[in-house]
C-alpha cells in the first residue's frame, strides 16, 4: 500500500513555518504540520508543494474559511486535494 502523505497548515500571524513545523510519519501515512502567518504565506507554500509532486492533500486549520481554502487550492493549481476543518452545527 503506498504511503498516504498530507501537510496541515496552522494559521496565527506570530508563525512561520520554518520554525513552527511537525513531522509525523509511519510506513502507511506522512503527516507534516506547518504553522503560518498569513494567507499569502500558506498561498507560498502550497505551490512548493504542488511543485514538489509528494504530497497527496493539505488540510487547513478553520481560521482559513471557505475563502481562504479556495485561495489556497487556486494557489496549488488544482494539484492538490484541499480541504479545510469546521465546527458542527448545533
Amino acid at each position: 500500500m503506498e504511503q498516504f502523505r498530507f501537510v496541515f497548515l496552522i494559521l496565527s500571524q506570530d508563525y512561520t513555518p520554518q520554525a513552527n513545523q511537525a513531522r509525523f510519519e509511519s510506513p502507511l501515512c506522512l503527516s507534516q504540520i506547518y504553522g503560518v502567518g498569513s494567507l499569502e504565506e500558506a498561498c507560498r507554500l502550497a505551490r512548493e508543494i504542488a511543485d514538489e509532486g509528494q504530497i497527496h492533500r493539505v488540510e487547513l486549520c478553520g481560521a482559513f474559511g471557505p475563502e481562504g481554502a479556495k485561495a489556497v487550492a487556486q494557489a496549488a493549481g488544482g494539484r492538490l486535494s484541499v480541504g479545510y476543518v469546521t465546527d458542527l452545527a448545533e
